[in-house]
Formats: C-alpha cells, structure tokens, sequence
C-alpha cells in the first residue's frame, strides 16, 4: 500500500496537467491514523464529485464495543459519528478554491431520525466513513496544490476529531447509547403489552413547518389520558409515563387544527427512532406499520383485490386484477393487499387521503345503489374481521363519518392537541346511529406468490430460466465463474437511474413513483431503493414472486449491509429502507414484462 508521501508525489506529477490526469490517484494511502481511499475520481470539476473513503480498524478509535456490539447501538452510534464528521467536514467545504465542485468535501447530512447509512459503516472490525470532494481545477486544469489543502490540512483534523474516541466528550457517547437501549427496550415491549405504539408523555409531536422536521417551538407537549396511560421502566430512564395506543381498531377524531394528523404522523413516523431533543424521542411505534392512502394513477399488478373489488361490470377477473390507472378506491384496496403483502401488522389511514367510496358507503346510498350494482367492499366492513382474524390493527383518522364508531375498539378525541379517551361517550350514542349493514363475502386472504413484472435478463443458465427464480447470493453469474465481472458490470452502467429526493426515480425511461409513499422520509432512502431496483433488472432471470424479490434483498442487507447496490465503488448517499418500502417500490415499478417481453 502506497503512503502519503506517494500521494504528495503523485500530486506534484499532475499538477497543471488535464483533469483526466487525476484518475491516476485512485488506489489506497496509508496516512498513519486512517487508510484513504480515493475510489472514483470525476471526468471534469463540472461531473459528480469523486468518491473517497477513510478506514480505521475498531480497535485503534477506541469506540468501546459495549456502544457498537448490538445493531441497534451500532446504528445509533454510527449516526451520531456520521453527524459529527458530516459537521467537520462542512467546515472546510469550499475552502480550496477553483472552478465547477472544486473544493468540496461533503458526506450525509442525517435529518431527525437515525437510520443506517452507507455514509459510515462499523463492520468487520473496522469504521469506514465515505464523502465526496471535489477535485480542485482552474478551468480544466489540475489545481494539485489546493487539492493537497483538501486532503492533507482539512481531512486529518475533522477525521481525528471525528472517527477517535479519544477526541469526544465521554457523556455524549453515553448518553446516545442510553437512548438507543430505551428505544429498543420500547419497541421490545409493545408486543408484549399487546400495543401498535407508544407515545411518551410531554412528547413534542408538531413539527416547525411543512419542510422542517424539527419540533415546534411553543408547541403544546403530549398529555396522557387516564385510561391509556402505560408506565414503562426503561433500563437508563427509569420510569416513564406514555399514552399506548392498543391493537385493534383505534379511530382518532376531533375538529380541524386540533393535532389529528399531527399524531398520526408522529405514528407513521415513529417506526424510525428520532435523535435526542427531536420531541418524538419516545415515540415509537411497531415497525411494520403501513401508512395507506390513495393514489390516483398508479398502476396494479397481478394482484387479487377480491376481499374488496368483485363482480365488475366488465366482467374482469380481481383475483389477478391489473391495471396502468388506478382510481383512488382501488389503488388504496391494492394499497392494504400489498401491506398484507408485505407483513405490516398494523394500517394508518387518514380520511383525508383515502378515496371516501373505499372506506364507507351509508345507509342511504346503499338503498339508492344496492349492494349487486357496487363492486366496492367498504373497508369499514372488512376493519374488524383484518384484527379479528389477520391480526392486523388500525389505526384511522376521522372527521366526516361516524361508521368507524361501531367498530372501534379506542377512540381518541384530539382536543387543542390534548388526547381524550371518549370511548364511553361514544359508547352511549351507538344505539342512536346504528351501522347499515354491509353486504360482504366471507373474509379470506389471498397467497402471496404474485410475480413480479420485470425486464428479464438473458445471461444466465438455462436452468435458472426455466425454473422462474432470481439469482441469489451465490449463483449470481458474477459470483460462480459462468460470466466475467466485466460483462455483468457492462449490464449495470447501461441502467441510469436518477433520484427525485423522496418523490421517487428514474431508470432510464421508467419512472418509480413513490411520492405517496410517506414512509421513505430521507432521498438517501429512495438512492438505496433505485439501486436495488438496478440491482433487480441486471440479475434477476425469468420470473420472481414479489414476495421472494423482497425476501432476496432483505436477505442481501442481512449479509451484506449496502454494499451489493454501491456500483462498486464507494457510495455515501444510500440510507437503509424498510421492507415496506422494498415492496412498494416493486409494486410501482412499471417496466416491461418477462411475459410481454417473451410475446
């Protein structure tokens, strides 16, 4: 391995030259404290940044292992170095000076909630933290000086600072590891105590505005009604009072402005831990919970929404229902399909964006329109019987219909952003509005071996397409020696995907709409989805279940962390999604078929 003084060397060599001359850097540096590696360098100072990392053995940062031994302490404390690094080295972005990027040096910049990031990883025994840098040019020209600034005056100190334990105030460190063991043991007990959440009394649930998840200054902290008052005895905390809110059906009511959206998304927010002082520290909810709404437009695939579609006019079968259009009734049908799909125990619904025809038809409706001239299940008539005999809760947000009313288990008035239990008050007026009565097939759910509708790749054994499965971790063909890294890596580059933040990606023409998908709360998330799309179309061969797609990538994760989706250098804007979140991505990708492509 070369050192870096090599480095110091090589830099005089180019300097002055064309800006292809810096491709000559690439390779690993030994700087006595930390490995560089500078992995990708960029085509000009206009182009991408290049991609560099530092690694440090485990042993040497001094990191006890007690804060990364467990996953979810070493994704705490990765989050909070990552957050520290990210600070040192936006201090010295710029610094060095040229055209285009010159000069910058940047890596992930983590929001509220802490999630695992390709940006700094703890595994194998060592700490690897990615950025990016810009490689300083007067025009094209190599400004190798004031790239030697950037590497060798700016990195050192923010790595040193960063990336050692040594250098850290020891309660910092604690004090993270303390919350991460609380906001486990709170996800450990919410089945235990058989609840879908947990919310901490004096939480602080509003956020600042619409593009800022900070807590809101001034904003009135959570009170905990009596009767769904829980006490927790967390390991560090000690004792701790929160409102759980149970399995079952739970209906959240109330007027306009008075916090009801503003618990329900607290609640679908809550499958992620937050950061100290974000306000939501201590609310948490289960981690499969779905949020489900409508989506006018997307299209469906393959699935049976007969639980709630049947007998339409047109005679098409639901039992594998297709579409390119959804209305908004049927993409939230094929919405709680998918969950159910996708193992979520528990459905978060606001009436505000949910199709009204889906979640409830009246008495007076149904007398005008009978029941054999309305293809719709409501959900209403289907909410008891996905508890009942799915085990699925829900949680739904009301403020038109009372229909909810007879089927809720908890009802939760919002009150000037104050929960009340008014489920007796509720109780007491059920005879006067009784339920109309819904007709409804018997409830049933379908099998989950539902293809996936992907571009087939023709490389590969003629087994494996007969057969109909994926390539998995060890008969991919770059991994058994039928087919060169070359040759798989010829497929991948010829895939371009382009990230919309959290809206969504490109790959080639085809476009990912996840805009509804409120779930996916970083663009770093969406990046690592595209990826694993990409990864998707190059190896997958012949034809997949959904189910068993999402497994494999779960299952990749799980061996290997984000590194399979990085294009084989280094990446540090890739942030780790649920598995809901693989499986709408599936869901909504609309490229060609194995099936038509075969026609």
């Amino acid at each position: 391995m070369k050192n870096k003084s090599d480095l110091r060397q090589e830099l005089e060599s180019i300097n002055r030259r064309g800006y292809p001359a810096y491709k000559s850097l690439r390779g690993q540096y030994d700087f006595g404290e930390f490995v560089l590696s500078i992995d990708h360098v960029q085509g000009d100072p206009f182009a991408s940044p290049s991609n560099l990392s530092v690694e440090i053995p485990m042993r040497r940062t001094g990191f006890p292992e007690l804060y990364w031994k467990e996953d979810y302490a070493r994704t705490a404390l990765e989050d909070c170095i990552l957050r520290r690094f990210s600070d040192a080295l936006s201090k010295n972005s710029f610094k060095a000076k040229g055209s285009g990027k010159s000069g910058l040096l940047a890596t992930s910049r983590p929001g509220q909630e802490i999630l695992h990031r390709s940006a700094l990883v703890i595994a194998k025994g060592k700490l690897t933290a990615r950025f990016e840098a810009g490689f300083p040019a007067n025009g094209r020209t190599i400004n190798a000086y004031e790239l030697e600034k950037m590497l060798f005056d700016f990195l050192p100190p923010a790595v040193i600072q960063s990336l050692y334990y040594k250098n850290w105030k020891k309660e910092i460190l604690q004090k993270n590891y303390e919350l991460s063991v609380d906001q486990h043991f709170i996800r450990e007990e919410l089945p235990k105590r058989k609840l879908v959440a947990f919310l901490g009394e004096g939480s602080i649930l509003p956020r600042m505005s619409g593009v800022s998840s900070k807590p809101l200054r001034d904003a009135v902290p959570l009170s905990v009604p009596e009767s769904l008052k829980v006490e927790l005895e967390l390991p560090f905390r000690g004792k701790m009072f929160g409102m759980g809110i149970p399995q079952g059906v739970t209906l959240i009511i109330g007027g306009g402005y008075h916090g009801k959206s503003t618990l329900l998304q607290a609640l679908e927010q809550g499958v992620y831990n937050h950061i100290a002082g974000d306000g939501r520290e201590y609310a948490v909810t289960e981690d499969t919970a779905l949020k489900l709404r409508a989506e006018d437009g997307r299209s469906v695939r393959n699935l049976d929404l007969s639980l709630f579609i049947h007998n339409l006019p047109n005679g098409k079968d639901t039992k594998c229902f297709s579409t390119a259009d959804a209305s908004g009734s049927t993409s939230q049908a094929a919405a709680v399909m998918e969950g159910i799909e996708a193992g979520s125990h528990t459905f978060l619904i606001d009436e505000d964006t949910s199709a009204t025809n889906f979640l409830v038809r009246d008495e007076f409706m149904q007398k005008i329109v009978h029941g054999d001239k309305e293809p719709i299940t409501p959900f209403c008539a289907r909410v008891r019987d996905l508890f009942d005999q799915a085990g699925i809760s829900t949680v739904l947000v009301a403020g038109s219909s009372g229909a909810f009313f007879h089927v809720a288990d908890t009802v939760i008035q919002m009150d000037a952003y104050r929960p009340l239990d008014v489920r007796e008050k509720v109780a007491h007026f059920l005879p006067e509005y009784p339920l109309p009565a819904f007709e409804a097939d018997a409830f049933a759910l379908p099998g989950s071996d539902r293809a996936f509708w992907g571009k087939p790749v023709k490389q590969g054994g003629a087994s494996a397409r007969r057969s109909g499965r994926g390539y998995g971790k060890d008969d991919r063909p770059d991994n058994d020696g039928s087919e060169n890294r070359s040759g798989n890596r010829g497929r991948e580059e010829r895939i371009k995907t382009k990230v919309m933040s959290t809206d969504g990606f490109s790959l080639n023409h085809d476009m990912v709409d996840l805009r509804y998908v409120k779930q996916i709360i970083d663009s770093e998330q969406t990046a690592a989805l595209a990826k694993m799309m990409k990864y998707v179309l190059t190896h997958l061969s012949g034809t997949v279940s959904v189910d068993r797609l999402a497994k494999m990538l779960t299952h990749q994760i799980e061996q290997d962390g984000l590194e399979p989706f990085m294009d084989g250098y280094a990446y540090c804007g890739l942030a780790m999604p649920r598995i809901q979140e693989i499986y709408a991505m599936l869901n909504r990708y609309r490229g060609q078929t194995p099936e038509k492509k075969d026609k």
